[in-house]
């Protein structure tokens, strides 16, 4: 089935259900597909991801075969 098709029968499907868990859980799903990973890191897993990044600004970086063989 084409992707417009799809979205078409489901639009439809949406609007003439009147199941209000399965309209619930439709939007708790495409909050989650949609959802950005950083507001679900610790602020210490923030912080290591922002200190990997400045020492990349500052040229601190090793090959990553070089990684391979520590």
């Amino acid at each position: 089935m084409h992707i417009e098709t799809s979205k078409i029968h489901l639009v439809k499907a949406i609007l003439n259900s009147n199941d209000e868990e399965f309209i619930s859980r439709l939007i708790d799903f495409v909050n989650k597909e949609n959802a950005d990973f950083w507001h679900e890191l610790t602020p210490e897993e923030k912080a290591e991801i922002k200190e990997g990044i400045n020492q990349l600004d500052r040229g601190n970086r090793k090959p990553f075969r070089q990684l391979l063989k520590s």
